[in-house]
């Protein structure tokens, strides 16, 4: 977006330009780990899990099998590495604040 245009919209908002680009970073970082939370969701959801390590016994333990669970458990673990960059970024920006 051009910053003539991000001027133009936090005059609108009556909101400096700086604040109005942390808000708009805010967001997409909420927006994009609601997204993985979903995901994250969905994935322990068809294993009546709760979490990573809960999946991993039940491989182990032969209640699952082991492909595509084993895909699943390497997606999962990526989600939550994922949604942790996010809090930290997060954090981040309100420590910066």
């Amino acid at each position: 977006m051009h910053r003539d245009k991000i001027k133009e919209i936090s005059q609108y908002l009556n909101i400096d330009q700086d604040s109005l680009i942390e808000k708009g970073v805010e967001s997409l970082l909420t927006e994009r780990k609601r997204e993985l939370m979903v995901d994250r969701y969905e994935l322990l959801s068809r294993y009546n899990v709760s979490n990573l390590d809960e999946l991993e016994k039940k491989i182990e333990s032969g209640d699952v099998k082991e492909h595509p669970t084993w895909e699943d458990l390497i997606t999962l673990e990526n989600l939550d590495e994922a949604i942790t960059r996010l809090n930290e970024y997060q954090k981040q920006l309100h420590q910066a604040a």
